[in-house]
């Protein structure tokens, strides 16, 4: 794509699919696109350094739970950064070693 960012489709997996993001970023960070099935498999692996979440006060819908059943602190996830506003709470999330 312009400005260099590239889409790979694997359908072998969420490891295959890491180090195939891995092997195209070079030195870059590597970013996760998906909804939260694909979030929850990358977290309950361990997989992921840092998340940044958007909260908006505004419910949409029934929608998909991002942590039900996910002990985000027991894997070592922690809350490293937040801020409020009008239309959104950020919260930035950072796997810790043990």
């Amino acid at each position: 794509m312009e400005g260099g960012t590239s889409f790979h489709f694997v359908t072998d997996g969420i490891h295959a699919a890491l180090d195939r993001a891995r092997e195209a970023a070079g030195v870059q960070d590597v970013r996760l696109g998906g909804g939260a099935a694909t979030i929850r498999q990358y977290l309950q692996a361990g997989l992921i350094d840092e998340m940044h979440i958007a909260i908006s006060p505004i419910l949409l819908g029934s929608g998909e739970p991002l942590f039900a059943g996910i002990d985000t602190v027991s894997l070592g996830y922690r809350c490293v950064d937040h801020v409020a506003t009008p239309a959104a709470t950020h919260l930035v999330l950072r796997k810790h070693s043990q």
